[in-house]
Order: structure tokens, then sequence, then C-alpha cells
């Protein structure tokens, strides 16, 4: 898909809420290893049962993507079966596989491409009750243009590579699509011209301020904290205002609080004795009592953190929740990845739900002065404040927010309606959850 303009400035890639407000969100991408193909597929999952979804979220799903809860937690469920079924083709079909989707009706669909193991391929496919549509490449053969286009841009003056901003692999078009400043910039052959996407840059946005401090800094009743809850991290006089993301454990059992690297004042400092903290943002916007240290953070291909929460805040982390702040919750039941045309929704603590569809997997982007690599993209809006956040598909974790083409927006009002005249919806960028967890054995997003 063609990929939308992200803001340029340093500022744009640190834009929590009241503070940055240029860009929204991460984490990072990885393969999850499956049982051979056969077992992984079934045409359509069994009509979702009555949804124990919370009401902001069905009221989200419904405005939003315009079907029912049970159908959205159906997409869903068949979602991560061909997500499991692309990981298995990939690796017994690489010359033949070509990208598998769900397309506007929610159903099934796998290209593949003339090469060895054609014919098996397809009868797996019609096998597991899926849609084949023939292409001209494999998943092999564009990963090769991807490939052999930044090998291209790498040899390119400033004047040409400085106004690339970005490719992905197309799926549902079987092609490299590359976004870029201008139009008129000299591409290689192999690139169609039509894949190639001008996009205007968001324009600045203000300052940072700053939260008043409580009186009482201690939360009364020890209420837990979920993800899509607000914190302020501190350093120094430095505050920025983020989501809360997925709570689980680390290796030693710690608990921690997994959300973005960007939303870290002082990056060099995590896991240091100088390391920021996580502070509760209490009613008010005032800044309440500290609940964790940054341990770990990471801002360049990748965009997360992971904060250790402390001993007195322990419990309150040790749940599977996810919620727009002061609601009913959904409790997160696992990890899957993401996949095009999978149903999906975030969760910030300024906007609350807002939910769309992947459009892209596996793409580089360039965000402020780094490129986060294998990321995927939704037609979401997130404002700053919602970074850090969960992006969940039915019930299981899928990623967390990276960086929005909206950010400077005060209401996400005004770019959707922008979206629906001119066809440029809102995009969200983000990483998936598993790399981040295969970047740190041990680690454990809750699921109970």
């Amino acid at each position: 898909m063609p990929l939308p303009r992200i803001p340029s400035s340093h500022a744009a890639v640190r834009s929590p809420r009241a503070l940055f407000r240029n860009v929204a969100v991460a984490a990072s991408a990885a393969v999850l290893v499956m049982g051979p193909l056969a077992a992984t597929a079934s045409a359509d999952p069994a009509p979702a049962p009555a949804p124990n979804l919370p009401a902001t979220l069905i009221a989200a799903v419904q405005r939003d993507l315009k079907i029912s809860p049970q159908e959205y937690l159906r997409r869903a469920a068949l979602a991560e079966q061909v997500g499991n079924f692309t990981t298995t083709a990939q690796r017994q079909f690489p010359q033949t596989f070509a990208g598998a989707w769900l397309d506007e009706a929610g159903k099934a669909v796998v290209a593949l491409a003339p090469g060895e193991g054609h014919d098996a391929a397809r009868k797996a496919v019609t096998t597991a009750g899926y849609q084949v549509k023939e292409v001209a490449k494999s998943e092999t053969e564009l990963r090769s243009e991807k490939g052999a286009f930044q090998q291209w841009l790498a040899g390119q003056p400033k004047s040409v590579a400085g106004q690339v901003r970005g490719a992905v692999i197309d799926t549902v078009s079987n092609a490299l699509a590359v976004r870029v400043d201008k139009s008129g910039l000299p591409m290689p052959g192999f690139i169609d011209p039509s894949r190639v996407s001008v996009m205007a840059a968001a324009p600045a946005g203000p300052e940072q301020s700053d939260l008043p401090k409580a009186a009482a800094v201690a939360d009364p009743n020890g209420t837990p904290i979920a993800a899509g809850d607000a914190y302020a991290s501190v350093a120094g006089k430095m505050q920025l205002i983020c989501s809360s993301g997925f709570n689980g454990t680390d290796s030693r059992g710690t608990v921690v609080n997994i959300t973005a690297g960007h939303c870290d004042p002082n990056i060099p400092a995590a896991g240091t004795s100088n390391a920021p903290g996580m502070f509760e943002v209490l009613p008010g916007n005032h800044l309440g009592t500290q609940v964790g240290t940054f341990q770990k953070s990471v801002l360049g291909a990748e965009d997360y953190s992971i904060v250790a929460i402390n001993s007195a805040n322990r419990d309150r982390f040790s749940n599977n929740l996810v919620r727009v702040p002061s609601q009913a919750p959904i409790a997160i039941t696992g990890v899957v990845d993401p996949v095009v045309g999978q149903p999906i929704c975030k969760v910030g603590s300024r906007t609350g739900f807002s939910c769309g569809v992947v459009n892209a997997v596996d793409q580089e982007v360039q965000v402020g002065d780094h490129n986060l690599e294998h990321s995927f993209s939704a037609n979401i809006c997130a404002l700053p404040g919602d970074s850090g956040g969960p992006l969940v598909s039915g019930t299981k974790a899928v990623g967390v927010s990276s960086a929005s083409s909206v950010a400077d927006y005060p209401i996400c009002e005004i770019p959707n309606l922008i979206g629906a005249v001119t066809g440029n919806a809102p995009q969200l960028f983000a990483q998936p959850v598993h790399a981040i967890l295969s970047d740190n054995p041990g680690l454990r997003i809750r699921t109970n």
C-alpha cells in the first residue's frame, strides 16, 4: 500500500500528548514458528458468540469498521489463522507463495506466483478454504526487489535519496510501493510509476508543557493500571505524556510495562541509576506517584521501552487489561502477527478506541531522523498522548503505536473528514509485539 508522509523533524518523532504534538507511538516484528501447514488452516472460524467487549470498543468497531462486534471477532480470528498459514507457507513454498490477506468482505485470499511447489501450495490453500489469486511475482521476488531498491537508493545523491521516505511490499497489488516527497524523482526500472506516491508533510506542533504535581501523590485505592491509561515520563524538568502499553513480566519475573521508546525523555540513561521514571497521571492532569523506571529503551529501527514497575505498584500492573482510561476493559488472551486486511483497534489515553484495518506489513518508513523497520500500518487516527498505547485485534495483542501521519491535528474528526473526502486516510504506524518479545528472551505479555 502507498505510504503516507511522516513529519521529518526530530521533534515529530517524540510526540507524546500535551507535550510534543507531532507523532504517536511503537514495537517490533518477529515470525512465530508454526506447525505443519494443514494443522494451521481452517476455512472460517465458527460464528463468534455474543462478544464480551466493553461498550467503548463496540462503539468504535461499529463507527469505524461499520461491522458488528461479532463480525469483528470473526475477522480477527480468521486473520490469526491466515497469519499462521502465512508463516508456514513462507517456509514450505518460498518460490510460489506471494502473500495473504483479508479482502474487504472479510474473506481470506492467498496469492500464488508461478514457480516450484505451485500445485501443492494451491491444494493447501483450497483445503484451508481460502481463495487463490494468481499473481506474477512471489514474495521472495518482491523482497529481492525491495533489497535491490534499497541498494539503488544508497547509491543516489542526497537530492534523490533525501526525498524518499519509505518502501513497502504492497501484497494486494503484488508490487513494491514507494513514498516520496515530490513527483518526478528518478526510479529504477522495476518500480511501477503508479506505485510511487507523493504525500505532503504534516505541520509542526506546539511545544511541551508541564503537569502540576498533585497534593496527594499516592493512589489511595491501589486501582489497577491497564494498557491505555495515561502516564508521564519524567527526566529532570522534561515531562512527556504517553499511554501505557501491554503489561508483562521479564526474564527475571519483574513486572514490566511495554510502551514506546520515544516516550523515554532520556534514552541513553535507561537501565541506569539516572533512568527516567514512569509516573501516574491523576484526574485533572496532575502528576501522581512514580510507578516504575525505564529499564530499556530503543529508538531507531525499532521503537519500544520496557519499564520496570516498582514493588509498591507491582500488583497494580499484574493484569492483562486494555481500556480507555476509567472505562471497562478487555482482557488480552494472546499475541498475533499483523495481517493485511486484519481488523485492528488502538487505544490511547487521548483519543480512546479507534479502529481500522492493517494495510501494510513488514515495511520501512522514515520517522524523523530514523527508519522504522518491519513496521505495520493501519488507517487509524492517533494523536500525541496515544504514543506507547496498545493495538489489538479481537482480544489479541498486535502492536504498540509508534507514529501518526496526522499528529498535529487537535481532534481526530478533522483528519478523518479530510480522509473521507480525499481518500488520504490517517495512518498509524506500529511494530508488532512479537519482535519486542523476540528481542528480549523471557519477556512475556500478560494473558491472565
